[in-house]
Protein backbone atom coordinates (compact mmCIF):
# COMPACT_ATOMS: atom_id res chain seq x y z
CA UNK A 1 0.00 0.00 0.00
CA UNK A 2 1.23 3.60 -0.67
CA UNK A 3 0.13 4.53 2.88
CA UNK A 4 2.60 2.78 3.99
CA UNK A 5 4.51 5.80 2.74
CA UNK A 6 2.51 8.45 3.42
CA UNK A 7 2.84 10.50 6.88
CA UNK A 8 0.78 12.44 9.02
CA UNK A 9 1.28 15.74 7.08
CA UNK A 10 0.72 14.07 3.70
CA UNK A 11 -2.69 12.63 4.65
CA UNK A 12 -4.00 15.96 6.20
CA UNK A 13 -2.80 17.82 3.19
CA UNK A 14 -4.96 14.65 1.06
CA UNK A 15 -8.01 15.06 2.77
CA UNK A 16 -7.90 19.20 2.84
CA UNK A 17 -7.64 19.24 -0.57
CA UNK A 18 -11.15 17.52 -1.25
CA UNK A 19 -12.79 19.98 1.64
CA UNK A 20 -11.39 22.75 -0.22
CA UNK A 21 -12.45 21.18 -3.35
CA UNK A 22 -16.19 20.61 -2.15
CA UNK A 23 -15.78 23.84 -0.08
CA UNK A 24 -15.27 26.11 -3.55
CA UNK A 25 -17.79 23.80 -5.45
CA UNK A 26 -20.19 24.64 -2.82
CA UNK A 27 -19.92 28.53 -2.28
CA UNK A 28 -20.11 28.99 -6.45
CA UNK A 29 -22.67 27.00 -6.97
CA UNK A 30 -24.95 29.18 -4.14
CA UNK A 31 -26.69 31.49 -6.46
CA UNK A 32 -28.00 30.99 -10.18
CA UNK A 33 -30.06 27.65 -10.16
CA UNK A 34 -33.47 28.71 -10.34
CA UNK A 35 -33.62 28.57 -14.09
CA UNK A 36 -32.07 25.49 -16.79
CA UNK A 37 -29.98 27.80 -18.43
CA UNK A 38 -28.50 28.95 -15.03
CA UNK A 39 -28.45 24.68 -13.70
CA UNK A 40 -27.18 23.50 -16.96
CA UNK A 41 -24.95 26.21 -18.14
CA UNK A 42 -24.11 28.24 -15.44
CA UNK A 43 -25.97 31.22 -17.23
CA UNK A 44 -23.94 31.27 -20.17
CA UNK A 45 -21.63 33.25 -18.11
CA UNK A 46 -17.96 31.61 -18.10
CA UNK A 47 -14.93 33.50 -19.49
CA UNK A 48 -12.87 32.17 -21.31
CA UNK A 49 -9.96 30.97 -19.13
CA UNK A 50 -12.42 29.06 -17.23
CA UNK A 51 -14.13 27.52 -20.17
CA UNK A 52 -10.33 25.90 -21.36
CA UNK A 53 -9.29 24.93 -17.87
CA UNK A 54 -12.44 22.87 -17.50
CA UNK A 55 -12.55 21.48 -20.78
CA UNK A 56 -8.76 20.03 -19.93
CA UNK A 57 -10.06 19.10 -16.38
CA UNK A 58 -12.57 17.24 -17.61
CA UNK A 59 -10.45 15.54 -20.17
CA UNK A 60 -7.38 14.67 -18.06
CA UNK A 61 -8.68 11.72 -15.82
CA UNK A 62 -7.76 7.70 -14.79
CA UNK A 63 -6.71 6.92 -18.51
CA UNK A 64 -4.22 9.77 -18.65
CA UNK A 65 -2.28 9.21 -14.84
CA UNK A 66 -2.36 5.95 -14.58
CA UNK A 67 -3.58 4.46 -18.09
CA UNK A 68 -1.23 6.99 -20.71
CA UNK A 69 1.72 6.73 -17.99
CA UNK A 70 1.81 3.24 -18.15
CA UNK A 71 0.95 3.19 -22.04
CA UNK A 72 4.32 5.38 -22.31
CA UNK A 73 6.02 3.11 -20.00
CA UNK A 74 4.85 0.02 -22.59
CA UNK A 75 4.86 2.01 -25.64
CA UNK A 76 7.30 4.97 -25.36
CA UNK A 77 6.19 8.35 -26.40
CA UNK A 78 3.86 7.10 -29.59
CA UNK A 79 1.12 7.38 -26.91
CA UNK A 80 1.40 11.55 -27.03
CA UNK A 81 -0.86 11.50 -29.96
CA UNK A 82 -4.08 11.35 -27.82
CA UNK A 83 -3.09 14.75 -27.06
CA UNK A 84 -0.74 16.68 -29.71
CA UNK A 85 -3.18 14.96 -32.54
CA UNK A 86 -5.92 17.47 -30.84
CA UNK A 87 -4.67 19.76 -33.16
CA UNK A 88 -6.91 19.22 -35.85
CA UNK A 89 -10.57 18.67 -33.79
CA UNK A 90 -9.76 21.78 -31.79
CA UNK A 91 -8.73 23.52 -35.11
CA UNK A 92 -12.39 22.53 -36.56
CA UNK A 93 -14.31 23.56 -33.00
CA UNK A 94 -12.74 26.76 -32.96
CA UNK A 95 -12.96 28.15 -36.30
CA UNK A 96 -16.39 25.88 -37.23
CA UNK A 97 -18.48 24.83 -35.21
CA UNK A 98 -18.10 27.10 -32.32
CA UNK A 99 -20.33 29.71 -34.13
CA UNK A 100 -22.82 27.56 -35.22
CA UNK A 101 -23.46 25.90 -31.49
CA UNK A 102 -23.55 29.29 -30.34
CA UNK A 103 -25.13 30.85 -32.63
CA UNK A 104 -27.97 27.87 -32.32
CA UNK A 105 -28.24 29.14 -29.04
CA UNK A 106 -28.39 25.21 -28.43
CA UNK A 107 -28.75 23.81 -24.54
CA UNK A 108 -27.06 20.19 -25.56
CA UNK A 109 -25.80 18.70 -28.97
CA UNK A 110 -28.16 16.49 -28.99
CA UNK A 111 -30.57 19.64 -29.59
CA UNK A 112 -28.26 20.66 -32.59
CA UNK A 113 -28.84 17.30 -34.13
CA UNK A 114 -32.70 17.53 -34.15
CA UNK A 115 -32.56 21.41 -35.62
CA UNK A 116 -30.40 19.98 -38.42
CA UNK A 117 -31.62 16.44 -38.82
CA UNK A 118 -34.72 15.42 -36.56
CA UNK A 119 -36.11 14.20 -33.43
CA UNK A 120 -35.23 10.95 -34.24
CA UNK A 121 -31.44 11.83 -34.58
CA UNK A 122 -31.61 13.83 -31.43
CA UNK A 123 -33.29 10.93 -29.30
CA UNK A 124 -30.56 8.18 -30.78
CA UNK A 125 -27.42 10.27 -29.82
CA UNK A 126 -28.94 10.92 -26.02
CA UNK A 127 -29.65 7.12 -25.32
CA UNK A 128 -26.48 6.27 -26.47
CA UNK A 129 -24.25 9.22 -24.47
CA UNK A 130 -26.50 8.27 -21.72
CA UNK A 131 -25.26 4.65 -22.20
CA UNK A 132 -21.58 5.76 -23.24
CA UNK A 133 -21.23 8.33 -19.66
CA UNK A 134 -22.81 5.85 -17.33
CA UNK A 135 -20.80 2.77 -18.41
CA UNK A 136 -17.51 4.43 -20.32
CA UNK A 137 -17.04 7.38 -18.11
CA UNK A 138 -18.47 7.57 -14.81
CA UNK A 139 -18.56 3.40 -13.96
CA UNK A 140 -15.28 3.32 -15.41
CA UNK A 141 -13.59 6.14 -14.03
CA UNK A 142 -15.12 5.38 -10.22
CA UNK A 143 -13.57 1.95 -10.26
CA UNK A 144 -10.15 3.24 -11.59
CA UNK A 145 -9.84 5.78 -8.53
CA UNK A 146 -11.68 2.94 -6.13
CA UNK A 147 -8.54 1.05 -7.27
CA UNK A 148 -6.27 3.98 -6.65
CA UNK A 149 -7.73 4.48 -2.95
CA UNK A 150 -7.76 0.28 -2.29
CA UNK A 151 -3.71 1.23 -3.39
CA UNK A 152 -3.04 4.13 -0.80
CA UNK A 153 -5.17 3.07 2.37
CA UNK A 154 -5.94 -0.71 1.78
CA UNK A 155 -9.84 0.40 1.13
CA UNK A 156 -12.70 -2.02 -0.12
CA UNK A 157 -13.63 -1.52 -3.80
CA UNK A 158 -17.15 -0.85 -2.97
CA UNK A 159 -16.10 1.91 -0.32
CA UNK A 160 -13.45 3.67 -2.66
CA UNK A 161 -16.39 4.07 -5.17
CA UNK A 162 -18.70 5.28 -2.68
CA UNK A 163 -16.40 8.00 -1.87
CA UNK A 164 -15.48 9.06 -4.18
CA UNK A 165 -18.89 9.48 -5.79
CA UNK A 166 -19.98 11.43 -2.75
CA UNK A 167 -17.30 13.72 -3.12
CA UNK A 168 -17.96 14.86 -6.83
CA UNK A 169 -21.55 14.66 -6.16
CA UNK A 170 -22.23 16.80 -3.13
CA UNK A 171 -21.64 20.22 -5.19
CA UNK A 172 -21.93 18.83 -8.90
CA UNK A 173 -25.78 18.25 -7.66
CA UNK A 174 -26.10 21.49 -5.30
CA UNK A 175 -24.31 24.18 -8.19
CA UNK A 176 -24.78 22.81 -11.22
CA UNK A 177 -22.13 23.40 -14.43
CA UNK A 178 -21.24 26.89 -12.42
CA UNK A 179 -20.10 24.53 -9.51
CA UNK A 180 -18.43 22.21 -11.52
CA UNK A 181 -16.30 24.99 -14.09
CA UNK A 182 -15.04 26.88 -11.18
CA UNK A 183 -13.76 23.49 -9.34
CA UNK A 184 -12.39 22.24 -12.56
CA UNK A 185 -10.17 25.44 -12.95
CA UNK A 186 -8.77 24.85 -9.46
CA UNK A 187 -8.31 21.12 -10.10
CA UNK A 188 -6.34 21.79 -13.24
CA UNK A 189 -3.92 24.35 -11.74
CA UNK A 190 -3.34 22.04 -9.17
CA UNK A 191 -3.39 18.86 -11.48
CA UNK A 192 -0.93 20.69 -13.95
CA UNK A 193 1.47 22.15 -10.85
CA UNK A 194 1.48 18.95 -9.29
CA UNK A 195 2.39 16.65 -12.34
CA UNK A 196 5.12 18.86 -13.55
CA UNK A 197 6.75 18.58 -10.43
CA UNK A 198 6.44 15.28 -10.55
CA UNK A 199 8.42 15.21 -14.02
CA UNK A 200 11.37 17.54 -12.87
CA UNK A 201 11.58 15.35 -9.44
CA UNK A 202 12.14 12.35 -12.27
CA UNK A 203 14.58 14.26 -14.19
CA UNK A 204 16.63 15.38 -11.09
CA UNK A 205 16.96 11.85 -9.48
CA UNK A 206 17.65 10.54 -12.96
CA UNK A 207 20.38 13.15 -13.18
CA UNK A 208 21.81 11.67 -10.00
CA UNK A 209 22.97 14.93 -9.00
CA UNK A 210 24.21 16.49 -12.00
CA UNK A 211 20.84 18.74 -12.97
CA UNK A 212 17.93 18.00 -14.98
CA UNK A 213 19.55 18.66 -18.01
CA UNK A 214 21.60 15.53 -17.52
CA UNK A 215 18.35 13.48 -16.41
CA UNK A 216 16.87 14.19 -19.65
CA UNK A 217 19.80 13.37 -21.41
CA UNK A 218 19.95 9.54 -19.66
CA UNK A 219 15.99 9.16 -20.26
CA UNK A 220 16.73 9.57 -23.87
CA UNK A 221 19.63 7.33 -23.82
CA UNK A 222 18.30 4.23 -21.83
CA UNK A 223 14.72 4.90 -23.56
CA UNK A 224 16.93 4.34 -27.14
CA UNK A 225 18.54 1.24 -25.94
CA UNK A 226 21.39 2.79 -24.48
CA UNK A 227 23.02 0.25 -21.86
CA UNK A 228 22.48 -3.47 -21.24
CA UNK A 229 19.68 -3.61 -18.87
CA UNK A 230 17.71 -0.97 -21.12
CA UNK A 231 19.07 -2.41 -24.62
CA UNK A 232 17.92 -6.19 -23.18
CA UNK A 233 14.46 -4.72 -22.45
CA UNK A 234 13.76 -3.11 -25.41
CA UNK A 235 14.50 -5.94 -27.34
CA UNK A 236 12.19 -8.03 -25.52
CA UNK A 237 9.45 -5.64 -25.51
CA UNK A 238 9.55 -4.78 -29.10
CA UNK A 239 9.25 -8.45 -29.89
CA UNK A 240 6.12 -8.77 -27.41
CA UNK A 241 4.99 -5.39 -28.68
CA UNK A 242 5.00 -5.02 -32.15
CA UNK A 243 7.09 -8.34 -32.99
CA UNK A 244 9.88 -6.73 -34.12
CA UNK A 245 13.16 -4.59 -32.07
CA UNK A 246 13.62 -2.52 -35.25
CA UNK A 247 10.12 -1.72 -35.48
CA UNK A 248 9.86 -0.42 -31.78
CA UNK A 249 11.25 3.40 -31.13
CA UNK A 250 9.95 4.22 -28.01
CA UNK A 251 11.11 7.95 -28.88
CA UNK A 252 9.02 7.94 -32.31
CA UNK A 253 5.40 8.98 -32.58
CA UNK A 254 5.40 7.82 -36.34
CA UNK A 255 4.76 3.83 -35.86
CA UNK A 256 4.61 1.26 -38.04
CA UNK A 257 1.00 -0.15 -39.26
CA UNK A 258 1.75 -3.03 -37.21
CA UNK A 259 1.65 -0.87 -34.41
CA UNK A 260 -1.22 -1.95 -31.68
CA UNK A 261 -2.49 1.23 -30.72
CA UNK A 262 -0.90 4.18 -33.39
CA UNK A 263 -0.11 2.88 -36.64
CA UNK A 264 1.62 6.05 -37.86
CA UNK A 265 -1.65 6.73 -40.64
CA UNK A 266 -3.34 6.89 -37.40
CA UNK A 267 -1.98 10.05 -36.96
CA UNK A 268 -4.02 11.86 -40.09
CA UNK A 269 -7.10 10.08 -39.43
CA UNK A 270 -8.29 8.99 -35.77
CA UNK A 271 -9.42 12.91 -35.51
CA UNK A 272 -12.12 12.53 -38.11
CA UNK A 273 -13.70 10.02 -35.97
CA UNK A 274 -13.10 9.71 -32.21
CA UNK A 275 -11.65 13.12 -31.95
CA UNK A 276 -14.13 15.17 -33.62
CA UNK A 277 -17.28 13.26 -31.58
CA UNK A 278 -14.80 13.29 -28.17
CA UNK A 279 -14.49 17.19 -28.57
CA UNK A 280 -17.04 18.84 -30.68
CA UNK A 281 -19.98 17.36 -29.50
CA UNK A 282 -19.61 15.19 -27.04
CA UNK A 283 -21.54 16.84 -24.03
CA UNK A 284 -19.74 16.58 -21.69
CA UNK A 285 -16.83 18.20 -23.04
CA UNK A 286 -18.35 21.02 -25.24
CA UNK A 287 -21.17 21.83 -22.67
CA UNK A 288 -18.90 24.69 -21.02
CA UNK A 289 -18.51 25.37 -24.94
CA UNK A 290 -21.81 26.17 -24.72
CA UNK A 291 -21.89 28.24 -21.05
CA UNK A 292 -19.27 30.80 -22.08
CA UNK A 293 -20.27 34.15 -22.79
CA UNK A 294 -19.70 34.84 -26.12
CA UNK A 295 -18.15 33.53 -29.12
CA UNK A 296 -14.49 34.78 -28.26
CA UNK A 297 -14.79 33.40 -24.80
CA UNK A 298 -15.79 30.33 -25.91
CA UNK A 299 -13.00 30.23 -28.51
CA UNK A 300 -10.20 31.48 -26.63
CA UNK A 301 -10.86 29.18 -24.24
CA UNK A 302 -10.43 25.58 -26.42
CA UNK A 303 -7.32 27.80 -27.85
CA UNK A 304 -6.07 27.56 -23.93
CA UNK A 305 -6.81 24.21 -24.04
CA UNK A 306 -5.06 23.52 -27.03
CA UNK A 307 -1.83 25.50 -25.62
CA UNK A 308 -2.60 23.01 -22.51
CA UNK A 309 -2.03 20.26 -25.18
CA UNK A 310 1.08 20.96 -25.77
CA UNK A 311 2.44 20.48 -22.09
CA UNK A 312 0.05 17.69 -20.86
CA UNK A 313 2.69 14.50 -22.08
CA UNK A 314 5.11 16.42 -20.53
CA UNK A 315 3.09 15.27 -17.07
CA UNK A 316 1.01 12.12 -18.18
CA UNK A 317 3.64 10.48 -20.68
CA UNK A 318 7.51 11.70 -19.85
CA UNK A 319 7.05 9.82 -16.30
CA UNK A 320 6.41 6.93 -17.89
CA UNK A 321 9.44 7.30 -19.96
CA UNK A 322 11.05 8.13 -16.51
CA UNK A 323 9.89 5.04 -15.17
CA UNK A 324 11.49 2.99 -17.82
CA UNK A 325 14.97 4.67 -17.29
CA UNK A 326 14.96 3.93 -13.59
CA UNK A 327 13.34 0.21 -13.53
CA UNK A 328 13.48 -1.24 -17.19
CA UNK A 329 11.64 -4.66 -18.13
CA UNK A 330 8.34 -4.24 -15.95
CA UNK A 331 5.41 -6.77 -17.61
CA UNK A 332 3.16 -6.74 -14.74
CA UNK A 333 0.28 -4.40 -16.35
CA UNK A 334 -1.03 -3.73 -12.80
CA UNK A 335 2.79 -2.74 -11.46
CA UNK A 336 2.92 -0.56 -14.75
CA UNK A 337 0.18 1.22 -13.89
CA UNK A 338 1.40 2.12 -10.71
CA UNK A 339 3.92 4.23 -12.21
CA UNK A 340 2.93 7.32 -10.93
CA UNK A 341 2.05 6.89 -7.45
CA UNK A 342 5.15 5.01 -7.33
CA UNK A 343 7.04 7.76 -8.28
CA UNK A 344 5.11 10.23 -5.76
CA UNK A 345 6.01 8.55 -3.37
CA UNK A 346 9.36 7.24 -4.65
CA UNK A 347 10.24 11.39 -5.12
CA UNK A 348 9.00 13.28 -2.89
CA UNK A 349 8.99 14.40 0.25
CA UNK A 350 6.41 14.91 3.54
CA UNK A 351 3.43 17.06 2.32
CA UNK A 352 4.07 17.46 -1.29
CA UNK A 353 3.05 13.74 -1.67
CA UNK A 354 0.13 13.90 -0.61
CA UNK A 355 -0.89 17.15 -2.82
CA UNK A 356 0.44 15.32 -5.62
CA UNK A 357 -1.71 12.20 -4.97
CA UNK A 358 -4.61 14.68 -4.06
CA UNK A 359 -3.98 16.35 -8.29
CA UNK A 360 -4.38 12.91 -9.18
CA UNK A 361 -7.72 12.35 -7.69
CA UNK A 362 -8.95 15.71 -8.22
CA UNK A 363 -8.28 15.08 -12.43
CA UNK A 364 -10.59 11.92 -11.51
CA UNK A 365 -13.26 14.20 -9.65
CA UNK A 366 -13.18 16.69 -12.37
CA UNK A 367 -14.23 13.98 -14.61
CA UNK A 368 -16.74 12.55 -12.44
CA UNK A 369 -18.31 15.94 -11.69
CA UNK A 370 -18.62 17.06 -15.15
CA UNK A 371 -19.83 13.43 -16.98
CA UNK A 372 -22.43 13.64 -14.13
CA UNK A 373 -23.64 17.44 -14.92
CA UNK A 374 -23.73 16.31 -18.90
CA UNK A 375 -25.67 13.42 -18.14
CA UNK A 376 -28.19 14.68 -15.93
CA UNK A 377 -28.52 17.90 -18.29
CA UNK A 378 -29.36 15.22 -21.61
CA UNK A 379 -31.73 13.08 -19.49
CA UNK A 380 -33.61 16.08 -18.10
CA UNK A 381 -33.68 17.90 -21.60
CA UNK A 382 -33.22 15.54 -23.95
CA UNK A 383 -35.30 12.39 -23.06
CA UNK A 384 -37.82 13.78 -20.02
CA UNK A 385 -38.90 17.56 -21.73
CA UNK A 386 -38.82 16.60 -25.00
CA UNK A 387 -40.29 13.09 -25.10
CA UNK A 388 -41.88 12.24 -21.74
CA UNK A 389 -42.98 15.43 -19.99
CA UNK A 390 -42.55 18.72 -22.91
CA UNK A 391 -44.87 20.63 -20.60
CA UNK A 392 -42.67 20.23 -17.58
CA UNK A 393 -42.14 24.27 -16.41
CA UNK A 394 -38.75 26.06 -16.33
CA UNK A 395 -38.73 25.97 -12.73
CA UNK A 396 -38.96 22.46 -12.27
CA UNK A 397 -36.07 21.76 -14.62
CA UNK A 398 -33.26 22.37 -12.38
CA UNK A 399 -34.79 20.40 -9.76
CA UNK A 400 -35.66 17.14 -11.76
CA UNK A 401 -31.65 17.69 -12.87
CA UNK A 402 -30.56 17.56 -8.98
CA UNK A 403 -32.49 14.07 -9.00
CA UNK A 404 -31.64 12.74 -12.14
CA UNK A 405 -27.60 13.45 -11.17
CA UNK A 406 -28.18 11.53 -7.49
CA UNK A 407 -30.23 8.64 -9.62
CA UNK A 408 -27.11 8.48 -12.55
CA UNK A 409 -24.62 8.80 -9.60
CA UNK A 410 -26.06 5.78 -7.93
CA UNK A 411 -26.63 3.80 -11.47
CA UNK A 412 -22.68 4.41 -11.85
CA UNK A 413 -22.10 3.13 -8.20
CA UNK A 414 -23.84 0.57 -8.68
CA UNK A 415 -21.72 -0.84 -11.52
CA UNK A 416 -18.33 0.30 -11.42
CA UNK A 417 -17.28 -2.46 -9.31
CA UNK A 418 -17.97 -5.04 -12.13
CA UNK A 419 -15.69 -3.75 -14.49
CA UNK A 420 -13.20 -5.70 -12.77
CA UNK A 421 -14.53 -8.78 -14.72
CA UNK A 422 -14.10 -7.06 -18.06
CA UNK A 423 -10.44 -8.47 -18.29
CA UNK A 424 -8.73 -5.78 -19.57
CA UNK A 425 -7.68 -2.60 -18.33
CA UNK A 426 -9.75 0.74 -17.93
CA UNK A 427 -7.59 2.66 -20.86
CA UNK A 428 -8.57 -0.34 -23.16
CA UNK A 429 -11.93 -0.47 -22.23
CA UNK A 430 -12.95 3.05 -22.17
CA UNK A 431 -10.62 3.68 -25.95
CA UNK A 432 -12.62 1.14 -27.49
CA UNK A 433 -15.92 2.12 -26.64
CA UNK A 434 -15.49 5.42 -27.64
CA UNK A 435 -13.92 3.51 -31.30
CA UNK A 436 -17.12 1.74 -31.54
CA UNK A 437 -19.62 4.69 -30.71
CA UNK A 438 -17.84 7.70 -32.34
CA UNK A 439 -17.50 6.86 -36.27
CA UNK A 440 -21.37 7.51 -36.88
CA UNK A 441 -22.04 10.65 -35.37
CA UNK A 442 -18.87 12.44 -36.06
CA UNK A 443 -19.64 11.68 -39.36
CA UNK A 444 -23.24 13.21 -39.17
CA UNK A 445 -22.14 16.09 -37.45
CA UNK A 446 -19.73 16.82 -39.93
CA UNK A 447 -21.10 16.14 -43.52
CA UNK A 448 -24.42 17.66 -41.43
CA UNK A 449 -22.47 21.13 -41.37
CA UNK A 450 -20.51 21.16 -44.36
CA UNK A 451 -23.19 19.65 -46.99
CA UNK A 452 -26.71 21.29 -47.36
CA UNK A 453 -28.07 17.98 -49.36
CA UNK A 454 -27.79 15.39 -45.74
CA UNK A 455 -31.06 14.14 -45.03
CA UNK A 456 -32.28 13.14 -41.45
CA UNK A 457 -33.20 9.86 -42.97
CA UNK A 458 -29.69 9.50 -44.02
CA UNK A 459 -28.67 10.25 -40.31
CA UNK A 460 -30.45 7.83 -38.98
CA UNK A 461 -29.19 4.57 -41.04
CA UNK A 462 -26.21 6.25 -40.73
CA UNK A 463 -26.25 5.87 -36.97
CA UNK A 464 -27.85 2.46 -37.16
CA UNK A 465 -25.59 1.24 -39.60
CA UNK A 466 -22.40 2.58 -38.38
CA UNK A 467 -22.60 1.15 -35.32
CA UNK A 468 -23.17 -2.67 -36.64
CA UNK A 469 -20.28 -2.14 -39.22
CA UNK A 470 -18.11 -0.80 -36.40
CA UNK A 471 -18.78 -4.35 -34.46
CA UNK A 472 -18.70 -6.12 -37.58
CA UNK A 473 -15.15 -4.91 -38.41
CA UNK A 474 -14.03 -5.96 -34.83
CA UNK A 475 -15.91 -9.63 -34.34
CA UNK A 476 -16.74 -10.65 -37.91
CA UNK A 477 -14.57 -9.53 -40.98
CA UNK A 478 -11.20 -9.20 -39.52
CA UNK A 479 -11.14 -12.20 -37.05
CA UNK A 480 -12.25 -14.29 -40.01
CA UNK A 481 -9.76 -13.27 -42.11
CA UNK A 482 -6.61 -12.95 -39.08
CA UNK A 483 -5.87 -9.28 -40.13
CA UNK A 484 -5.35 -7.68 -37.08
CA UNK A 485 -6.05 -3.96 -36.41
CA UNK A 486 -5.72 -1.29 -34.30
CA UNK A 487 -9.17 0.26 -33.02
CA UNK A 488 -8.09 3.61 -33.76
CA UNK A 489 -7.56 2.56 -37.34
CA UNK A 490 -10.99 0.36 -37.02
CA UNK A 491 -12.55 3.74 -36.05
CA UNK A 492 -11.34 5.51 -39.33
CA UNK A 493 -12.62 2.44 -41.53
CA UNK A 494 -15.98 2.55 -39.49
CA UNK A 495 -16.04 6.87 -40.11
CA UNK A 496 -15.52 6.44 -43.96
CA UNK A 497 -18.08 3.59 -44.01
CA UNK A 498 -20.50 6.13 -42.49
CA UNK A 499 -19.70 9.56 -44.58
CA UNK A 500 -20.46 7.65 -47.70
CA UNK A 501 -23.66 5.85 -46.26
CA UNK A 502 -24.88 9.16 -45.17
CA UNK A 503 -24.25 11.18 -48.65
CA UNK A 504 -25.16 7.96 -50.52
CA UNK A 505 -28.55 7.46 -49.01
CA UNK A 506 -29.41 11.42 -48.58
CA UNK A 507 -29.27 11.43 -52.72
CA UNK A 508 -31.83 8.84 -52.43
CA UNK A 509 -34.24 10.60 -50.13
CA UNK A 510 -35.66 14.25 -49.98
CA UNK A 511 -33.93 17.31 -49.82
CA UNK A 512 -34.27 18.33 -46.11
CA UNK A 513 -36.54 21.21 -45.47
CA UNK A 514 -35.44 25.12 -45.44
CA UNK A 515 -35.40 25.52 -41.90
CA UNK A 516 -32.72 22.47 -41.40
CA UNK A 517 -30.29 24.38 -43.15
CA UNK A 518 -30.26 28.14 -42.25
CA UNK A 519 -27.19 29.42 -41.70
CA UNK A 520 -27.16 28.82 -38.01
CA UNK A 521 -26.85 25.15 -38.72
CA UNK A 522 -24.68 24.88 -42.09
CA UNK A 523 -22.05 26.45 -43.43
CA UNK A 524 -22.79 29.19 -46.00
CA UNK A 525 -19.35 29.42 -47.92
CA UNK A 526 -20.66 32.69 -49.14
CA UNK A 527 -21.11 34.30 -45.85
CA UNK A 528 -18.68 32.27 -43.63
CA UNK A 529 -16.54 35.28 -41.49
CA UNK A 530 -13.95 32.84 -39.97
CA UNK A 531 -12.27 35.79 -38.82
CA UNK A 532 -14.54 37.82 -37.46
CA UNK A 533 -14.54 38.97 -33.67
CA UNK A 534 -10.52 37.79 -33.39
CA UNK A 535 -10.44 40.07 -30.27
CA UNK A 536 -8.09 43.80 -29.23
CA UNK A 537 -5.80 45.03 -28.69
CA UNK A 538 -2.94 42.54 -29.80
CA UNK A 539 -2.60 40.72 -27.00
CA UNK A 540 -6.06 39.34 -27.07
CA UNK A 541 -5.90 38.18 -30.99
CA UNK A 542 -7.59 34.91 -30.87
CA UNK A 543 -5.54 33.82 -34.34
CA UNK A 544 -2.01 35.62 -32.55
CA UNK A 545 -2.26 32.57 -29.82
CA UNK A 546 -4.39 30.06 -32.12
CA UNK A 547 -1.17 29.97 -34.17
CA UNK A 548 1.25 29.74 -31.58
CA UNK A 549 -0.33 26.56 -30.14
CA UNK A 550 -0.40 25.35 -33.11
CA UNK A 551 3.33 25.89 -33.88
CA UNK A 552 4.07 24.36 -30.32
CA UNK A 553 2.14 21.33 -31.04
CA UNK A 554 3.70 20.93 -34.97
CA UNK A 555 7.33 21.29 -33.25
CA UNK A 556 6.48 18.76 -30.81
CA UNK A 557 5.62 16.23 -33.40
CA UNK A 558 8.95 16.76 -35.41
CA UNK A 559 10.81 16.34 -32.23
CA UNK A 560 9.61 13.37 -31.51
CA UNK A 561 9.62 12.37 -35.67
CA UNK A 562 12.13 9.40 -34.74
CA UNK A 563 14.98 11.49 -36.77
CA UNK A 564 16.45 14.12 -34.20
CA UNK A 565 17.64 11.31 -31.27
CA UNK A 566 19.87 9.53 -33.62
Amino acid sequence: MVMDSLGPIDIAVFVSYFVLLIGIGLLVGRKGKSTSEDYFLAGRSLPWYVVGSSFIGSNISTEHFIGMIGAAYLYGVCVAQWEWGNIFSFSILIWFFIPFLLASRVFTAPEFLERRYNSVCRLLFAVFTVIANVTAFLAAVLYAAALGLQQMFGWDIWIGVIVMALTAGSYAIYGGLRSVAWTDLFQTIVMVLGGILVTILGLQALGAGEGIVAGWTAMINRNLGEGTRWASAITEMGQKIIGSEESYQRLSVFQPMSHPLVPWITIFTSWLSISIWYNCMNQFMVQRVLAARNDWHARMGIVLAMGMKVFLPFIVVLPGLIYFAMEPGITDQKAIDQTYTVLVTMLVHAGLTGLLLAALFGAIQSTIDSVLNSTSTIITLDLYKKFIRPDTKEASLAKMGKWISAIVLTIAVLIAPFIENLGQGVFVYVQNLYAHFAPPFAAIFLVGILWKRATGKAAVITIVGGMTFSLVLEYGIFPLFSLPIAFTLRSFFAWAFCVALHIGVSFLTRPPAAEKVTGNLVVDWQKLQIFSDMGKPWYRNLLLWYLLAAGALIACYLSFSGISFK
